[in-house]
């Protein structure tokens, strides 16, 4: 019945979201909403599932710091104008926008219930707990939040200073990837694994769902693909030189020009 209650639970998050993309004309928010309600339905499960408070503690911690941070600033970013992949998209649906918007946002509401498994075998891990695998967890999860904070922290700079405007970020981490926060995002949900595999325990393989699942959605559906597009149709040139130099996912030097 738990789960049920938490399947309810996000179908509603992202219907309150189509509703307030509709009527307020920022669909960044959505991502908001999605980021909020997937990180309080991940401790919903590790409420349910807990066999090792300690354990999920740890969980419970980076979620509930993940979540909030990246809302709030999605949120606060929404209101500088539509997200262009959510604008791509209503200009494709046409007059049938509303109604296919609804059913997308119910898609992303399925679309978390990985990560929500991937909280409840973990919280569900038998072995004692915290060990080793534990605290290198909570290591992986501290490298994602501050990556990913890192990361939108320079962008942000970047968009604030008017002489950019129209150009392309390199500035730190993104010299490096184009999508450093994706890729430090991905990282975090890498931690799931550690706190859940267990010798025995067959269910905390279901854990590896959450990091395959969230490189499949950031690198090849929902993430990478429209915004670079979206860059391409903005930024033209200068968008093309940057991806010939920088990898789009995983960070390296970038190339000479």
């Amino acid at each position: 019945m738990g789960l049920l209650a938490i399947a309810a639970f996000l179908a509603l998050a992202m219907g309150a979201a189509w509703g307030i993309a509709e009527t307020s004309g920022r669909s960044g928010r959505v991502d908001a909403i999605w980021s909020i309600s997937t990180g309080a339905a991940c401790l919903g499960a590790l409420a349910l599932g807990a066999d090792r408070p300690a354990r999920a503690a740890i969980g419970a911690a980076y979620l509930a710091v993940w979540s909030l941070r990246l809302g709030v600033y999605l949120w606060r970013r929404a209101e500088h104008g539509d997200d262009p992949r959510y604008a791509a998209l209503r200009a494709e649906w046409g007059d049938r926008a509303p109604v296919r918007m609804l059913l997308f946002l119910q898609i992303q509401a399925l679309a978390a219930w990985p990560l929500v498994l991937s909280a409840y075998v973990a919280a569900g891990s038998p072995r004692p707990a915290p060990d080793m695998r534990d605290a290198l967890a909570g290591l992986l999860f501290l490298t994602a939040l501050g990556g990913e904070a890192l990361a939108d922290r320079e962008m942000a700079a970047f968009r604030a200073n008017p002489a950019n405007k129209g150009g392309v970020c390199e500035t730190g981490l993104w010299g490096w990837s184009r999508h450093p926060n994706y890729f430090f995002e991905w990282i975090g949900w890498l931690g799931w694994p550690l706190l859940a595999i267990d010798t025995g325990y067959a269910a905390g393989w279901l854990s590896l769902l959450a990091p395959a699942w969230m490189y499949y959605l950031l690198v090849h559906v929902s993430g990478l693909p429209p915004l670079e597009q979206a860059m391409r149709r903005s930024r033209g040139a200068a968008f093309e030189d940057y991806a010939r130099r920088v990898n789009a996912f995983w960070p390296a030097p970038p190339r000479s020009r």
